[in-house]
């Protein structure tokens, strides 16, 4: 996605720095805890990458037509860094399909946010957690911004802390299919459901933090598992119970989803013989599957992949 660079003159300096963000695998957990929304991150190595050019200027936004909410991250970086002295052009690189539940928008905005705040040279005023309150003024947000693993208030942001690093896991994600609007899905009232099934939230959150501390993935994806039949009675997966079945003949650790998305991913232990058959299997015998990724799961956080770099263009 590649916006008109006529807006950068030829007679000034530009600056140009790049970030970019991992998508997920749905999330391993989500819920409703003591009436505070939260979710636990899944991040995975496909990423979102924003290229930001900036010049001297009078407050001019180039991103690409397809990409607003990108746009909006822009804007918002630039006030709250106060700076309507330069002009934009955000260019935007990912792999991550849309609609999914694999944060392709959290992914999009939070590089842009990066990028855009270190182009400006304001990198050490964005940390990770102004990232995501910036993000969160969008839509509702995964924690993907924030390092490692996270626990995130998707919707407000009230929680915002890291769980520790990543166990040694790999994902294979499975698409049957589908869309969802991440908007339109968080804003239906879901509170009177969401409270009943709170014990089986703090169950799975339990043992999530209890894998990620002591580096166990057997109860990292156990927890996922329980997360993701609770939400059985949020977002109805009919592929689910197929899925779950699969997983335990394939030597998969347990199961996750997005919790308002399409995907259904399958956790294993860091084994690449496991999970290259069981992508060969899915793809030969599973009907209905439109697409499967193998992917590992990683830590989340913004990487530069390119510091702030100025040139006459």
């Amino acid at each position: 996605m590649v916006p008109d660079r006529q807006m950068i003159s030829a007679s000034t300096s530009v600056t140009r720095a790049v970030a970019r963000v991992p998508g997920s695998c749905g999330e391993l957990a989500q819920g409703l805890i003591d009436g505070n929304h939260f979710l636990v991150s899944c991040p995975i190595d496909m990423y979102a990458t924003a290229s930001v050019e900036v010049s001297v200027g009078t407050g001019r936004i180039c991103t690409p037509p397809n990409a607003p909410k990108s746009h909006r991250a822009v804007e918002l970086t630039l006030e709250h860094l106060g700076r309507s002295d330069v002009d934009v052009m955000l260019n935007l690189a990912s792999s991550l399909p849309r609609r999914k539940g694999m944060a392709s928008s959290t992914a999009d905005v939070s590089a842009s946010i990066a990028a855009t705040a270190a182009a400006v040279g304001s990198s050490d005023a964005m940390p990770p957690r102004e990232i995501a309150r910036l993000a969160l003024m969008i839509e509702p947000s995964d924690g993907l911004m924030l390092p490692g693993i996270s626990l995130f208030d998707h919707r407000n942001g009230t929680v915002a802390r890291t769980l520790g690093a990543v166990p040694s896991m790999s994902v294979v994600v499975l698409d049957f299919g589908g869309d969802i609007d991440t908007i339109e899905f968080n804003s239906v009232d879901r509170e009177d459901v969401l409270r009943r099934l709170q014990p089986r939230f703090e169950e799975a959150l339990a043992l999530i933090v209890r894998g990620i501390q002591h580096g166990r993935p057997e109860d990292v994806a156990a927890g996922a598992t329980l997360s993701s039949v609770a939400n059985q009675e949020v977002l109805y997966k009919p592929h689910l119970d197929v899925v779950m079945r699969l997983a335990d003949e394939l030597g998969a650790l347990g199961v996750n989803v997005a919790h308002s998305g399409t995907v259904t991913g399958m956790l294993f232990d860091d084994d690449a013989e496991l999970t290259e058959n069981a992508v060969s299997y899915i793809r030969d015998r599973v009907p209905g599957v439109w697409q499967v990724y193998d992917r590992r799961i990683v830590n989340g956080g913004v990487y530069p992949v390119e510091e702030a770099v100025r040139w006459q263009p």
